[in-house]
């Protein structure tokens, strides 16, 4: 079992003929992943070579939902075009956009969020400024990296790329049913709240693991949630204790304002309803360990 990623997933790369579609194409497909083709307006028609796989080129992600089946697109496309790409998605309703892309401008991902809210949201958003989201042993949707990790029964849900990949390593002898990198910018699409549901929703999932940084309110928002929805175990981690006040740290979202938006204060929230937080990723990774044998 797997939430949002699935063995049976198949998967286009919108702007699957830049450099950065061709690379991670050819990655998910040495993951497992089904790549069933991709799209590029001004190539439709060609083959593009994704690591001596060849996959088709479509001009619309219409088409090749149309040709191919497809229920996933990961768009790769660059900063100016990806409002218009993620808008073409989800105008074709197709079930799952991740959007890998950074720099995005926030107006342009609050117009591409507000689109799909007024499709009844049939189509999900992963990100923008995510690293994707990986099933390990069934599929792999992005840059996160097939070797770091094994097939288990912990889920995570991280605001972080990096960190998502350090959780996963650490916990490699334990694995994880999916790992979802929603991304940090101050719009996103799935949030830590959706994947608790997900994750709370899944019979194959045992332990969830939550990593969070500063800025915002959105882990007190979730914390609200755990305390209200999941009986499963959660245990977290927040970026950012030594970060200084007023300062934006990595992530556009990531920045404090008084005593809100502090990890410290997240902290708290987190622990208040039962939610073990750890002071480091390895410190957070022995809690899991440590909850996992326990069962």
């Amino acid at each position: 079992m797997a939430i949002f990623l699935t063995a049976q997933s198949r998967v286009i790369v919108q702007g699957i003929t830049g450099s950065e579609g061709r690379k991670h194409g050819a990655r998910m497909i040495a993951a497992g992943t089904k790549v069933v083709g991709g799209t590029n307006p001004r190539k439709a028609g060609q083959m593009v070579d994704l690591g001596g796989t060849s996959a088709p080129v479509f001009g619309t992600v219409g088409e090749a939902m149309a040709e191919t089946g497809a229920d996933v697109s990961v768009v790769f496309v660059p900063p100016a075009g990806t409002k218009d790409a993620v808008i073409e998605a989800v105008d074709a309703a197709i079930p799952l956009v991740i959007v890998i892309t950074e720099g995005i401008p926030v107006h342009d991902t609050a117009v591409f969020w507000a689109r799909a809210s007024s499709r009844g949201n049939v189509t999900r958003i992963v990100g923008p400024n995510c690293p994707g989201v990986a099933s390990p042993g069934k599929s792999n949707a992005g840059i996160i990296p097939a070797d770091i990790t094994s097939e288990g029964r912990v889920g995570l849900v991280s605001k972080s790329g990096t960190l998502t990949y350090q959780m996963m390593y650490e916990l490699r002898d334990i694995g994880f049913s999916t790992a979802v990198g929603i991304g940090g910018d101050p719009i996103i699409g799935t949030t830590h709240i959706d994947c608790l549901q997900a994750f709370q929703d899944d019979p194959e999932t045992d332990a969830i693991v939550m990593i969070g940084e500063i800025g915002g309110d959105a882990e007190e928002r979730a914390a609200a949630y755990v305390d209200a929805s999941v009986t499963k175990p959660v245990v977290a981690y927040v970026a950012g204790f030594t970060a200084p006040e007023g300062k934006t740290m990595g992530h556009a979202g990531a920045i404090i304002s008084g005593s809100a938006g502090t990890a410290q204060a997240k902290k708290e929230a987190l622990e208040k309803v039962g939610v073990k937080v750890g002071r480091t990723p390895s410190e957070t990774a022995r809690l899991v360990r440590e909850l996992m044998r326990a069962r």
